[in-house]
């Protein structure tokens, strides 16, 4: 996928992924708060594997060329663990709320800077490695460790956002050698394989009306990634990246609005101090990209 030069459009699909995706976490933190994690996010990877397949299946070589890659190993250990992710997020999601566990989860830019160097071999420098600690401390001011009110259960959140930072370093370890679309493919399709045989032995009933909010599940998640697709083939990543984090102020403002979740003081000043230095992180990198190109 080559990007293009409209930056004003793509800055507008972020902000409708950014959107869309937070209204799929609203949705599976209903749906997990009524059914077990592994059956939801299940069904949702039955959907998401046959938008893959069929987005996979139009492009040039069809699913074959999609398909071939030299490193099958990590491509399924990154699909394997995409999908864990999920379900570690998701079941934040009703441990410890909306706005808490998206709080948490803006370190995974931070996360990905700071083992970016030992995993892929690049240069950190030390404004970045200033910017990695600030943001750490706002996740500290997050979790408030060592006063009262510290829930454990924000450490599922942190352990989703080391998970994620994890499979975003080893998506461009594989890029070295295989295409976006080749990723993109076995992210789908290990994901559903890992799924159904682990998610098909917690089937539970579902009654009519979860089922259509299952089916809007499954159907935003498919939209999200078209939208994230097309933003990456009309503008540069490091141009739209910073209004990602967008997301957790609609995924904030849907977890007060529909589940009366309350926004800490203390979770709104980390928040801004971890969104604050990941966009920092950000800027840095997209200078040391012009610099070297």
């Amino acid at each position: 996928m080559s990007a293009g030069n409209n930056t004003q459009l793509g800055i507008w699909l972020m902000i409708a992924t950014t959107f869309v995706f937070a209204m799929q976490d609203g949705i599976s933190r209903h749906l997990a708060g009524e059914y077990n994690v592994w059956m939801v996010v299940m069904i949702r990877y039955w959907f998401f594997a046959a938008f893959v397949m069929t987005v996979s299946a139009k492009m040039a070589g069809g699913l074959r060329r999609a398909a071939q890659t030299d490193q099958p190993l990590l491509q399924s250990f990154r699909g394997v663990l995409l999908a864990v992710e999920i379900c570690v997020m998701v079941y934040a999601f009703t441990v410890i709320g909306l706005v808490n566990a998206l709080a948490v989860f803006t370190v995974y830019p931070l996360i990905v800077a700071a083992l970016s160097g030992p995993i892929l071999g690049e240069k950190v420098g030390w404004m970045r490695w200033g910017a990695i600690g600030i943001g750490f401390i706002g996740v500290l001011i997050i979790l408030k460790p060592g006063i009262g009110v510290f829930q454990p259960g924000a450490l599922i959140a942190v352990a989703s956002a080391s998970l994620f930072a994890l499979y975003g370093l080893l998506t461009r370890f594989a890029a070295r050698k295989d295409s976006a679309a080749t990723s993109f493919f076995w992210t789908g399709v290990m994901g559903c394989v890992f799924m159904t045989v682990v998610g098909i032995w917690h089937w539970e009933t579902m009654i009519p009306t979860d089922w259509a909010w299952m089916a809007v599940l499954c159907m935003t998640g498919a939209f999200g990634h078209y939208l994230l697709i097309k933003c990456y083939e009309v503008a540069e990543a490091s141009a739209v990246q910073p209004f990602a984090y967008l997301q957790l102020v609609f995924g904030a403002a849907l977890g007060v609005m529909v589940f009366n979740e309350v926004i800490e003081t203390n979770v709104a000043i980390g928040a801004a101090i971890v969104v604050g230095a990941g966009l920092f992180t950000l800027w840095r990198e997209r200078r040391r990209s012009q610099v070297q190109g």
